[in-house]
């Protein structure tokens, strides 16, 4: 192959689709190129993250209904039972659907402008496929990531599970370790108890999820290991015990049938011959690049977009830096863009969501939290929901609303509004003035921001809900 492109773009999930849509505005000599084997193809999101996780949770959401059936009247919650095959079927079949949607509304309609081939640079300007190579003007990493297993692990065999194999099983365990408490591990685990596994979560760290928030994190945690034992600030050890997996963390022991790890992602940069750039490199194999053009400081005619560059591995954010990177790469000069507001959601039950600004970052000095207990709030105490607790953080001179975190039934939708909220800078006074309709869930924001507005001096004569005409 004796070919120039005028862009290449290494990677076909969300972020490499979203870099070629804009790509193709610009040039029809472009290329996507990915080395994955067919049935590896489909955006991690799809095959082994958002959707697959979602299926299986809300599976077991609705199985884990049961126990709260007397509360309501409804009797024979008691003789429910789970069959797993079925369940782990329905998982995969929704997985399947969602891959073929990817795979037909994009690749396979591609042709000759997308190649099953890995690729790695000779050269700033040049990329091996296979035996033959290929020159470039402009080049967007989106490798993705894969999961972190270590080595000594590995030699245990097909008892240990990472996304990438979780939801290829065709029944459930009777018991599992789940080592790695942030989003996804806790996702999966609490899901997992829901449906009759007997789960144990174990993490190095004291924190749960990813909570910055103390407060936050201690109800998260006395929340979710009422369902499930959780061991905290203790690392994990593994060793073969007969059938089992004996798991050691700290001054505990305990013996499973499966292990999931879910310690982390780590970028697939290191696959693509980044030492030919010539560019230089941090500790973790990582060139320096801008957030805002997502081209490499070193090298600004290639970019990084999504989880490759291990920024902000969410499918929102690797669609974003697509498009960014997609876009300048067809352009003749970069141009910088705003980012998202950082919104994070662990689909646990409750919900855990931190919008905005973390409370590590926040200088509490210049601060006011508004907080608000789920416990007396109507609507959740009418659907025997009412847990958790929200935090709304607001500079303290002019009310402008800086973050949240929240552990919270259906905070999902309430996070988005906190985001919207946040991305057009209003204040407490601003977010008061919107109707809350009775009885929703939305009320518990409405008594978080008049919590934190009475921290503040920003009350007035006038009440807060009130707009004047004049």
């Amino acid at each position: 192959m004796s070919k120039h492109l005028d862009i290449a773009i290494l990677g076909s999930g969300t972020a490499g689709l979203n870099a070629m849509g804009q790509a193709r505005r610009h040039t029809k000599n472009f290329l996507l190129i990915d080395g994955a084997a067919e049935e590896e193809l489909g955006t991690t999101c799809a095959r082994v993250g958002c959707m697959p996780s979602k299926a299986l949770i809300h599976i077991a959401e609705e199985f884990n209904a049961r126990k709260q059936y007397y509360k309501f009247g409804i009797e024979g919650g008691e003789g429910l039972s789970l069959n797993s095959e079925t369940a782990m079927e329905r998982v995969q079949d929704v997985r399947d659907i969602l891959v073929d949607r990817v795979l037909g509304n994009s690749i396979d309609k591609m042709g000759d402008k997308f190649l099953n081939e890995f690729a790695r640079f000779t050269d700033a300007n040049t990329l091996q496929l296979g035996k033959e190579s290929v020159s470039f003007d402009k080049c967007v990493i989106a490798t993705g990531s894969r999961p972190i297993v270590p080595d000594a692990w590995k030699a245990l065999g097909d008892q240990i599970l990472t996304t990438d194999s979780f939801f290829e099983q065709q029944d459930l365990p009777e018991s599992m370790a789940v080592i790695g408490l942030g989003v996804i591990g806790l996702e999966l685990g609490q899901a997992l108890s829901q449906l009759g596994v007997k789960v144990t979560g174990v993490d190095a760290l004291t924190t749960i999820a990813g909570l910055k928030d103390p407060g936050i994190n201690r109800c998260a945690i006395d929340l979710i290991q009422k369902e499930f034992p959780l061991i905290l600030g203790q690392n994990a050890q593994l060793e073969k015990a007969g059938d089992l997996i004996r798991v050691t963390a700290g001054d505990q022991q305990f013996d499973v049938e499966r292990v999931l790890v879910s310690v982390g992602r780590r970028s697939n940069i290191d696959r693509v011959g980044l030492e030919n750039l010539g560019v230089s490199l941090d500790k973790q194999g990582m060139p320096a690049y801008d957030i805002h053009t997502m081209a490499l400081k070193e090298a600004p005619h290639i970019f990084l977009a999504g989880d490759v560059n291990a920024d902000a591995p969410i499918l929102h954010e690797a669609s974003y830096e697509g498009k960014v990177a997609g876009h300048n790469a067809g352009s003749s000069s970069l141009r910088a863009f705003k980012r998202y507001v950082p919104l994070h959601i662990t689909f646990s039950e409750p919900n855990i969501c931190q919008i905005g600004l973390s409370f590590d970052q926040l200088d509490e000095d210049r601060i006011v939290i508004g907080k608000f207990s789920m416990g007396p709030h109507g609507r959740a105490l009418v659907m025997a929901n009412n847990k958790g607790l929200i935090h709304l953080y607001a500079d303290k001179e002019s009310g402008t609303l800086l973050g949240a975190c929240m552990v919270a039934p259906r905070a999902e939708h309430l996070a988005h509004l906190i985001a919207w909220c946040i991305e057009q800078k209003l204040t407490l006074q601003d977010m008061l003035r919107f109707p809350f309709y009775h009885p929703v869930f939305e009320e518990a924001l409405q008594s978080a921001i008049r919590d934190a507005l009475a921290q503040t001096s920003l009350g007035g004569a006038v009440p807060p809900e009130l707009t004047p005409l004049n």
